[in-house]
């Protein structure tokens, strides 16, 4: 009895801390630019682009979960980004960039991320036969999106200082393409050039006078059912991932950490948080049933069966597969390289509430923007 009323009072504590969080939350921005890849892109990519072998977003059952429909969102329902949105209580998500919506309305921000984006620019990879030509924008035709949109709304470029800006994972299409493409080209190149047009587009956004920064790292993309399909089997590491796959985001990571570190010394008026993507994944995959998953590995919306449920030429949405699993919310993995909603959330509640996961936490980020309002 003792032990459930100590349950019922961490209950309610960790409610009202919530609830002050929110409020917090939502009284710091009220716009948000965001970047990055499919894991962040809300609707720049339409069925004909998009990774290698995942050109079927348009179709269902992507989005079933929580739209009813399909918003060319990679996933069954909301991303990462679209909890950070809530988080701010801000009335809509983010309108991809290309989408009427934020040519017309774009007074909470825009979203430039777009699915199947590299970090490095797409001639590189098509001058070393190594592009599948599908998607030809990298981090910086993001910049250049962005730039566009500031010289058609003045006001934005007026308010830029008070924006939160969102730098989605954005890299792993980059070591993919060589991977797949079995490429000559080191991965260490490959790291370097990564990392640096990253850290060059951050710095790009803080010279025009981005003050609010959160940068996230790579998850374990060794972890992917892509990645472990096309993985040797013996291949592996603790946690039963493409150990090659993990240690190559593990060290993209760190060089990225270090970026960031440098550009902190360099804008000391800025604040630049990093979202460890990666350690928020391993926590899932060390101890999934922890966070309500039942299926670390298997793909949610695939066929073939096997420990994967998934085949490279039959993905999600695709004629073969339209129809998912039956509880989207006990998976990790919806088609093979992109989350379910449900690991999304759990995600973005590690990023946004647990200082673990954050860099500083976003609390801090949230509070230095407060300060900085009460000082104006």
């Amino acid at each position: 009895m003792a032990a459930a009323r100590r349950g019922l009072i961490m209950l309610l504590l960790l409610a009202v801390v919530a609830a002050s969080a929110a409020e917090e939350a939502a009284a710091a921005f009220k716009t948000v630019y965001a970047f990055g890849d499919s894991f962040t892109d809300t609707g720049n990519t339409h069925s004909t682009t998009g990774p290698y072998s995942f050109g079927y977003v348009s179709s269902p059952p992507y989005g079933a979960t929580f739209f009813h429909r399909s918003t060319n969102r990679y996933s069954d329902g909301r991303l990462v980004v679209d909890f950070l949105t809530e988080a701010l209580s801000l009335p809509a998500f983010l309108p991809p960039y290309l989408s009427a919506a934020a040519a017309n309305n774009a007074t909470n921000g825009v979203n430039f991320a777009v699915a199947g984006a590299t970090a490095i620019e797409h001639d590189f990879f098509a001058n070393n036969n190594l592009s599948f030509d599908i998607t030809p924008q990298s981090i910086m035709s993001e910049l250049a999106w962005f730039e566009a949109h500031l010289r058609r709304n003045p006001a934005a470029a007026e308010d830029i200082g008070d924006a939160l800006f969102w730098v989605g994972e954005i890299g792993a299409n980059d070591y993919a393409y060589s991977f797949m493409a079995a490429a000559t080209i080191r991965p260490k190149q490959i790291r370097t050039m990564a990392v640096d047009r990253v850290t060059t587009f951050v710095e790009a956004l803080l010279k025009k006078g981005a003050k609010y920064m959160v940068v996230q790292g790579l998850p374990l993309t060794g972890c992917l059912p892509l990645a472990m399909t096309l993985a040797r089997p013996e291949d592996r590491d603790n946690i039963s991932c493409a150990a090659s796959v993990n240690a190559q985001s593990r060290a993209h990571n760190r060089r990225l950490l270090a970026g960031l570190r440098r550009l902190r010394q360099k804008h000391p008026a800025a604040v630049i948080a990093y979202a460890d993507y990666y350690a928020a994944h391993l926590a899932v995959m060390r101890s999934p049933a922890t966070y309500g998953f039942t299926e670390p590995f298997k793909t949610c919306c695939g066929t073939g069966g096997g420990a994967y449920n998934f085949e490279i030429f039959s993905t999600c949405g695709s004629p073969e597969v339209t129809t998912a699993c039956a509880q989207p919310a006990k998976y990790v993995n919806w088609d093979g390289v992109h989350m379910t909603e449900a690991m999304y959330k759990v995600v973005a509640g590690m990023f946004f509430q647990d200082a673990s996961y954050c860099r500083p936490p976003f609390s801090a980020v949230l509070a230095r923007k407060k300060k900085d309002q009460q000082s104006e």
